[in-house]
């Protein structure tokens, strides 16, 4: 976690009211110079500042077109510090992109180091040369990552993906990525972070997870386990080897929450009602997948429910501040949504963006002293908070980027 200075007390003491009058005011002065992007996780105060909504895909794709029609110098970007990082590298140079708070970072992305990577890399060949395997490991991201780790899997001949096109993505590294697969190769696919969304991308694919997936834990491989916890023979078999981490909003949806929504539909068939339908997350476990009647990203969630038939009941399996923002909106046309589990199932880290912090740096790109609120004038503008990505990482990041983003561009249907 990146250090995050504390803000001046005179933010902490105006309302939200006043909070929100002064962001307006502080755009309205900066125009077009200005854009600033919000992830649907943000909480309903800062989305509505927002001047463009999305997922992770969604927003990557604005951030790569965001100056083209208009002369933007700044990008807010309210979410958290791996989407900044790629922000910052689809972005023109010339344009900063600022995170309103530095230590809005993210758990998943965390779990995967660069130099655990590195050496995952190297125990996986080595293993794999000593069974006399002959083939490639192609590795994939999500973008839910740091930018040494995209740098890394652009390296390797990867790419990033997210939920809304690992599908993909998957399908691309299988039949050899960026050498097409020569007769009678064989590929394995490295997939990183997230071993959930990876498990059911290739169970979507057609894999049999349980006998040919395996996965590897860097915790194990510090403690002396050379595979991180999977045996030579497991990573023979397996098509797929998932790093060992999780979202840790949607590890707290579990298979009991669905069965909850079984068995209370059994009631509501019986008294003529609707029964409820299960939609959630693929970063979720796969027996909730599996238990699900839908799955898919962040974009798929809201268009499901957008396109719902009146009447219809939801239960939802992702970030809680997106499910109450979705109900509200459904509300009014009949349909009926609500959380899958009552736990809270928030991004503690997302929801370090606030109004606050957004005012907070939109008074210094407008030369206002933050800790009085006078007046200074342009000559004491600056950016704050500005992410900037290394020219070397930034360069072998971009290789795994730009192929996602191609994939994208291919699969129209994946594209919001």
């Amino acid at each position: 976690m990146l250090w995050q200075p504390a803000l001046p007390e005179r933010y902490r003491q105006m309302t939200s009211d006043q909070l929100a009058a002064a962001i307006t005011e502080r755009r309205q002065r900066l125009g077009d110079r200005l854009v600033i992007l919000g992830h649907h996780y943000q909480v309903d105060e800062v989305v509505r500042h927002a001047d463009l909504t999305g997922d992770s895909l969604k927003l990557s794709q604005l951030a790569a077109g965001v100056a083209d029609e208009k002369p933007v110098e700044h990008v807010i970007f309210c979410g958290v510090h791996f989407m900044a990082e790629s922000a910052d590298m689809l972005t023109p140079e010339d344009v900063n992109v600022i995170l309103p708070d530095l230590s809005a970072g993210c758990s998943m992305a965390d779990m995967a180091a660069y130099d655990d990577t590195v050496e995952a890399w190297e125990l996986l060949h080595e293993s794999l040369a000593e069974q006399d395997w002959h083939g490639r490991i192609v590795p994939i991201t999500y973008v839910n990552s740091t930018a040494a780790i995209k740098a890394f899997v652009g390296q390797h001949e990867g790419a990033c993906c997210t939920s809304s096109n690992a599908d993909e993505v998957f399908a691309w590294a299988m039949a050899g990525g960026v050498r097409p697969k020569a007769p009678g190769e064989q590929i394995k696919i490295l997939f990183l972070p997230d071993q959930h969304l990876g498990r059911n991308t290739a169970a979507k694919f057609g894999i049999d997870v349980a006998r040919h997936s395996c996965v590897y834990d860097p915790k194990r491989t510090a403690k002396g386990d050379p595979l991180g916890g999977a045996t030579p023979e497991q990573l023979l078999e397996s098509d797929v080897i998932l790093w060992a981490g999780h979202c840790s909003v949607h590890k707290l949806f579990r298979p009991e929450h669905c069965d909850e929504v079984r068995a209370e539909n059994t009631e509501r068939v019986a008294r003529g009602e609707q029964p409820v339908q299960i939609l959630v997350h693929p970063e979720c476990c796969k027996e909730v997948v599996d238990k699900s009647d839908l799955a898919g990203s962040t974009e798929f969630i809201i268009r499901t429910i957008e396109a719902a038939e009146p009447g219809s009941a939801w239960a939802v399996g992702t970030e809680v501040h997106l499910v109450n923002r979705l109900a509200q909106a459904a509300k009014s046309r009949g349909v009926s949504v609500r959380i899958l589990s009552d736990c809270q199932c928030l991004c503690t880290t997302m929801y370090r963006i606030d109004e606050p912090h957004l005012l907070w740096i939109l008074d210094q790109l407008c030369g206002i002293d933050p800790k009085t609120g006078d007046e200074r004038g342009m000559d004491h503008a600056k950016a704050i908070n500005v992410v900037r990505v290394h020219p070397e990482v930034r360069s072998l990041a971009l290789q795994a980027l730009d192929r996602m983003l191609t994939l994208s561009v291919s699969s129209p249907a994946t594209v919001d």
